[in-house]
């Protein structure tokens, strides 16, 4: 390509030495050679080009091995539909204000609100000072019944060989009937005693067992693992079962709340109670998280409805628990269609 180009430029070449024949000529060459130089510098850009260009790439090799790739669908996503929305409460299953069994002075209490607790776990003490002084007065009971009875043991083996003496004496006429039927009375006289007294032992332990839990009371427990939620006693204060409350007396020591047992609690209008039933999938959403979706599944319908509002009480199980769930808290529920109806 090159030799070719050199001997098109040399044929085009101009001799300024030679006359020129005519006005006319040189013109005429010189917008010839223009030309011819111009169609050269096109075909030596066009070879340039072509020698610069990328090879291609095996695009039919590339598309065949993407098409034996396997490629992964998405799952399906299952929406149902809406059938009912109401709103409730969350509530407890288990929730309880713990109380002492005894009237008594508050001393200590071992648990603020937000605390866990285990079941078990002391939760206030109160004044054991006169319930420690009846179990040591009824363990001193026991130690006196139980000398009485070492004492009557005695007696009776004195009147055993007093019997036996008398009975081997009558043969030989040495002692009367009468003696020795007064000595037998006397045996059966101190075997009574001595049930008697056996039977003062057992009950004096069973006192010891009484004044025991009896100070047992006054530590108080809680009754099931939970989360305290009030707290409505302090130290100095008295704690009375059967009081109805005020001033320094109080019926409870603190609330406590099993989180595990939270649920979701409804009123459906009876017009639309037909469209619940135990098992149905729920969607509910918190007040405080409204954008929160929270899965649930009925529990139960309380077989009652409410005169006044005309509504029926439905339970809510919540699928899984969370520490945002909270009781009281305001919630609202969309009731899915059921799968039979899809």
């Amino acid at each position: 390509m090159g030799r070719n180009t050199s001997e098109l430029l040399g044929q085009l070449k101009i001799n300024r030495e030679a006359a020129p024949e005519s006005n006319s000529r040189p013109t005429i060459i010189a917008a010839s050679a223009g030309v011819a130089a111009g169609l050269l510098l096109g075909i030596f850009a066009t070879t340039l080009l072509d020698d610069e260009k990328p090879a291609p790439q095996p695009i039919a090799k590339a598309v065949a091995q993407d098409s034996t790739t396997p490629k992964i669908q998405p799952a399906p996503v299952i929406e149902r539909e809406t059938v009912l929305n109401a709103s409730g409460y969350i509530t407890a299953r288990r929730m309880a204000t713990v109380s002492a069994e005894v009237m008594g002075l508050i001393t200590s209490v071992d648990v603020e609100e937000g605390m866990s607790v285990t079941e078990g776990q002391v939760l206030a003490q109160l004044d054991d000072a006169k319930a420690k002084v009846n179990l040591d007065f009824a363990l001193a009971q026991i130690q006196v019944l139980r000398a009485r009875q070492a004492s009557i043991v005695a007696n009776l083996e004195e009147a055993q060989r007093q019997r036996v003496r008398f009975a081997g004496l009558i043969d030989r006429q040495y002692s009367s009937r009468a003696q020795l039927t007064q000595s037998e009375a006397r045996v059966e006289s101190l075997q009574a005693e001595l049930s008697s007294a056996l039977a003062d032992i057992k009950v004096a332990e069973i006192e010891v067992q009484r004044q025991r839990e009896r100070l047992e009371d006054h530590t108080i427990r809680a009754a099931f693992a939970g989360v305290v939620t009030q707290k409505n006693a302090q130290p100095g204060e008295i704690v009375a079962p059967s009081s109805a409350g005020g001033g320094f007396t109080r019926t409870g020591i603190c609330t406590i709340v099993d989180m595990d047992s939270l649920e979701i609690e409804v009123d459906v209008n009876e017009a639309f109670i037909g469209r619940v039933s135990p098992g149905q999938k729920v969607n509910a959403n918190l007040d405080a998280y409204p954008d929160w979706d929270i899965p649930a599944t009925v529990v139960a319908i309380i077989p009652t409805a409410d005169r006044a509002k005309a509504t029926v009480r439905v339970r809510i199980g919540i699928d899984r628990t969370d520490p945002r769930i909270l009781p009281d808290m305001g919630v609202k529920v969309a009731f899915l269609q059921r799968e039979a109806e899809g």
